[in-house]
């Protein structure tokens, strides 16, 4: 074994996952039988083409309606487990296969899908014989049965038989009523003198008296809503009886009858008219317009219904009663041994029915360094999942370290660009493999958007084995992020930027540079063309280039550094912010490129197979700038922050250095991480972020506020993504796996409805439109789980002037934010106003001048001394003199 063992990576792999196998053996999980139906002893299976083949049980050539079974040898089978191991089909019942008593099982073909399942394995050789008995009885055997004599029946008396406990006893104990609670004893004494005395009672106000009366009023609790699952009441009927009474009162009722009959004019009334010159008039000027009348009858319905049209026509397709997300397919990888979440969830651009997943392992940090020997040996992958195939995924493209993020270029599907843990950049070229990918389709058709149908009814090329490609460059540790990227995004193909973030316009036509963020407190530009052209290929001829690899993107491999990075600085603090997401601002009118760089452009494309094996010629040095070019966008925190920043760098007047420009406006808005910054896909300007337990949807232009900002929710929400066909609904998911859909024209206080989809944590939702009249949603959930549900007909297709009226509804709000921050100045300014009033009535008895207040003072004192003397003179203790002065004044 150990010449195969070198010859192919592949094979070191399956030796290793034998090495381990004694110690999963203690982890095998039951087998699922058919015990609820009353089976106990069938096993349902899924049989693929490849496994039908290698038993010879291919459906509808070895097994027909007459031929329904085959024994197997349970040798084939354990040999099958040996070579095959997990991705055996018999992996599910090997523990049944193994303890099997006999040499042969019997697999039985289930086409009507019984069981749930194509085929079904029968564990136990009492169900075997009692299957195979129950096909060769003869009809003929039971005919006696019938034409037996009555005299020939016996009576036998019953027989008494031990109690056999199937489990009712427990029923019956669980409805019986017990006390739940421990019975509480109170114990009243009395002091022994107080025995026979009279007993005075006396009428006391509670309010009156201290501590004697505590009003306890109920309130509802909004946050806090019980279901009541039971409820057990007893009902009595009775006759309904109504009295009911107007206001009308008929004193005398009797019996009435009336009949009309018309009135017509007598035959000299009528030559009189007809003879009439007002008559003739009359018609002579009513006729125009009821020939006007009768054309118009005749060139539009004037029975229609109105208030018919004013709703929208029900189509054939769907029904809008339904508004609940429809299971439709799930996918989990069974191979990976470790557990896995998924990180990053994204639909093909070009090839319908395929999606691309990450995924890492669930352990904190501590424990990724306790187990850091186990995780170099287990592949960090991207998993490339068919609707043809939902158990083995298609292509695996290998990383140095778990993605956490990752996105298709939209010049070249082919370019995959990925964020690691270890905040390294990842290059991904999958060109080799196009071919293969666009044939996983239903049926092997070729066409792009091929009819999904039911797992059961497809028929996948599913016998080849799931490739591994590695990546064809990754960046340099050194000069890279120091944590684990959280964001990446393409730049838009129209323009391009420099190290001092310039915008510049975009000559190749193609997507050449990247943006990303991580917890490293810092937001990196990268371009994968070389800095510097290269015209030698000295260095190429050096490097070994494994055959599987591409060399697509050599010379950025292990080399790549940032183009331009920016730190986002508190300013007062050393701290700095620490971005989750990030959303860059797309202007549609921006580089207006003249009519013969378009044709350049188109040319240079329609020369090349793939534009991006020719980048050695480097970065440009002449480029023409962009004017009025908008640079800022938005940014989430870690800490629950949303900042509207700008990525262009200013000189700093102090060290002449460029330095990232501080942010343009700062909220505090989330009261958790945010993980969710995503405009609108009908409103540039409209912004939607999630963090924490709230939502809030932002205008750009807008800087006193959010728009919108929802109250505290039962739970976290964790994932988040706007409809794209719906301006006014987005999805939310949750920690407890339920996913809240929001509809703006319905309710913008609390989500529409909100649906359970998993048991846990939802990390990642990605809608899809198949086609006008079918469109999915991606949810992936924290045990590794990705959910594919259709989305019905009603959050799928827009109401009429649905676009309109939720710009009108975001208008609307905007001008009551203008309208609170008018009343914020306003009362800011009336308190200003109140203050210096009160001030100035404060410092009024102050700025009187100094001989006023001598003048006063004088005063008072004169009248202060004449009210002594007299006061002294009644008393008779004063002089002569100062009676005189007293009669004086009186």
């Amino acid at each position: 074994m150990a010449p195969k063992a070198q010859k192919s990576p592949k094979g070191q792999k399956k030796v290793k996952k034998k090495a381990k196998q004694p110690i999963l053996v203690a982890e095998e999980e039951e087998p699922v039988n058919m015990e609820s139906m009353g089976h106990p002893e069938i096993y349902p299976l899924v049989l693929t083409t490849k496994t039908q083949e290698i038993f010879n049980c291919r459906a509808d050539e070895d097994f027909t309606d007459e031929q329904t079974y085959k024994l197997i040898k349970k040798e084939d089978i354990l040999a099958d487990l040996l070579n095959r191991a997990a991705v055996s089909d018999f992996h599910p019942v090997k523990k049944i296969v193994r303890e099997y008593p006999g040499d042969e099982l019997l697999l039985v073909y289930d086409k009507d899908f019984k069981y749930g399942l194509n085929f079904y394995l029968i564990g136990t050789e009492e169900g075997k014989e009692n299957f195979l008995n129950t096909l060769e009885v003869p009809e003929e055997q039971e005919e006696p049965k019938e034409h037996a004599p009555e005299d020939m029946y016996v009576y036998k008396p019953p027989v008494s038989k031990p109690w056999v406990s199937l489990g009712s006893e427990k029923e019956i104990e669980e409805e019986s009523v017990k006390e739940s609670k421990r019975r509480v004893m109170y114990m009243i004494s009395r002091k022994r003198r107080q025995f026979g005395a009279p007993v005075t009672f006396r009428d006391q106000n509670a309010s009156s008296v201290k501590d004697a009366y505590i009003e306890c009023a109920s309130y509802l609790d909004k946050n806090y809503t019980l279901t009541q699952a039971e409820k057990d009441i007893g009902l009595q009927v009775i006759p309904d009886v109504k009295d009911r009474s107007t206001q009308t009162r008929w004193a005398f009722p009797r019996n009435a009858t009336t009949q009309y009959y018309p009135r017509e004019f007598s035959a000299e009334e009528k030559e009189t008219l007809e003879k009439s010159r007002s008559l003739v008039d009359f018609l002579n000027n009513v006729s125009t317009s009821v020939e006007i009348a009768l054309q118009q009858n005749e060139i539009m319905n004037t029975f229609i219904n109105d208030w018919k049209n004013l709703a929208e026509e029900e189509s054939t397709f769907g029904d809008k009663s339904d508004t609940h997300l429809k299971e439709y397919q799930s996918f989990t990888d069974l191979h990976s041994t470790m557990e896995k979440m998924i990180t990053c969830v994204s639909w093909h651009p070009t090839i319908y029915g395929l999606i691309v997943v990450s995924v890492a392992v669930r352990l904190s940090y501590e424990e990724r360094v306790h187990f850091s020997g186990k995780l170099l040996l287990q592949p960090s992958l991207i998993l490339f999942w068919s609707f043809s195939d939902p158990i083995h995924p298609q292509l695996m493209l290998e990383s140095p370290d778990d993605i956490f993020c990752f996105e298709f270029c939209p010049s070249d599907p082919n370019i995959i660009a990925g964020g690691c843990i270890n905040g390294q950049v990842v290059l991904w070229d999958i060109t080799s493999q196009a071919d293969r990918i666009e044939n996983i389709k239903a049926g092997g058709s070729r066409s792009k958007k091929a009819t999904l149908k039911p797992m059961f009814l497809l028929e996948p090329d599913s016998n080849k084995e799931a490739m591994y490609i590695r990546h064809c460059a990754v960046s340099s540790i050194e000069n890279g992020h120091r944590k684990v990227i959280t964001d990446i995004h393409w730049l838009p193909d129209s323009f391009e930027i420099n190290r001092m973030g310039s915008v510049f316009e975009n000559r190749s036509g193609i997507n050449c540079q990247l943006v990303t963020c991580s917890a490293d407190c810092t937001i990196c530009f990268w371009d994968i063309r070389p800095q510097k052209p290269t015209t030698e290929k000295k260095k190429e001829e050096t490097i070994e280039i494994p055959f599987d690899v591409p060399s697509t993107f050599l010379h950025l491999d292990l080399s790549w550094k940032p183009l331009s990075r920016i730190k986002l600085s508190k300013g007062e603090t050393s701290l700095d912010h620490c971005p989750t997401k990030l959303s860059l601002g797309e202007d549609p009118l921006l580089c207006r490129i003249q009519d013969k760089m378009l044709n350049q452009i188109k040319a240079l494309k329609a020369a090349e197979i793939n534009p991006y094996h020719n980048l050695e010629a480097g970065l440009a040095n002449v480029l023409k700038p962009i004017d009025d070019f908008c640079t800022k966008f938005f940014v989430g925190t870690e800490e629950g922050e949303v900042i509207y920043t700008d990525w262009k760098m200013e000189r700093d007047s102090e060290t002449g250095r460029f330095m990232p420009k501080k942010p343009v406006n700062l909220y505090t808005v989330h009261d958790g991480a945010v993980h969710t910054v995503q405009r609108s896909p009908f409103y540039n300007d409209i912004i939607l972020t999630i963090g924490g337990w709230n939502v809030a949807i932002w205008k750009e232009e807008v800087m006193t506020g959010p728009l919108l900002q929802t109250c505290c929710a039962p739970k976290r929400y964790t994932a988040g993504h706007w409809s794209l066909t719906r301006p006014g609904v987005f999805y939310i998911g949750r920690e407890d796996g339920f996913v809240d859909i929001w509809d703006l024209l319905e309710k913008t206080h609390e989500p529409a409805q909100s649906q359970n989809i998993c048991i846990t944590m939802i990390t990642y939702i990605k809608p899809w439109t198949f086609s006008s009249k079918q469109q999915f949603i991606a949810i992936a959930d924290y045990y590794g789980t990705l959910h594919i549900l259709e989305i019905p007909w009603t959050l799928s297709h827009p109401s009429f002037n649905e676009v309109s009226s939720v710009n009108y509804y975001f208008d609307r709000e905007v001008k009551h934010l203008e309208y609170v921050q008018q009343r914020k100045l306003i009362r800011d300014q009336e308190k200003k106003e109140m203050a210096l009033e009160l001030v100035k009535k404060k410092t009024k008895i102050y700025s009187k001048s100094k001989e006023q207040m001598e003048a006063e003072l004088k005063l008072e004192y004169d009248s202060y001394v004449e009210l002594e003397k007299s006061v002294l003179f009644s008393l008779g203790l004063g002089k002569v003199s100062e009676k005189v002065s007293y009669l004086e004044l009186i």
